[in-house]
């Protein structure tokens, strides 16, 4: 059974244009990408989704908010937002991970990608 955190995760990931799913080491993780670039993942447990931030300072300033934790396993620009936090907040994290990733990709990569819905 998946539980209703997972798949807001989900459906938020899928919503968005260009992403693919993946399982990069097994065992039931939901790795989400755009060009090969992971923007959230989350782990076999269902125990949150790690998302991308644009730095090491705001990561830590979100877990020093108490927005997220320290993602294990991912770069310290990345936090980790547990089940239990606002829905606003966890498909917030997502997009800005999503934008993040992808405003980072060469434009020939992104050039038939339609904008992402609310980015306007």
């Amino acid at each position: 059974m998946t539980s209703p955190f997972r798949e807001l995760v989900n459906e938020t990931c899928k919503s968005l244009p260009g992403s693919e799913w993946s399982d990069p080491w097994g065992g039931g993780h939901d790795a989400r990408k755009l060009c090969d670039k992971m923007f959230a993942c989350i782990g076999s447990m269902a125990d949150g989704v790690s998302v991308k931030t644009d730095s090491v300072e705001t990561a830590s300033m979100l877990i020093d908010a108490g927005v997220g934790i320290k993602a294990p396993y991912f770069h310290r620009s990345w936090i980790r937002v547990e089940p239990g936090t606002a829905k606003d907040e966890v498909t917030h994290r997502i997009n800005v991970s999503y934008d993040l990733i992808r405003a980072g990709l060469p434009k020939k990569k992104t050039a038939n990608l339609p904008p992402r819905k609310g980015s306007e």
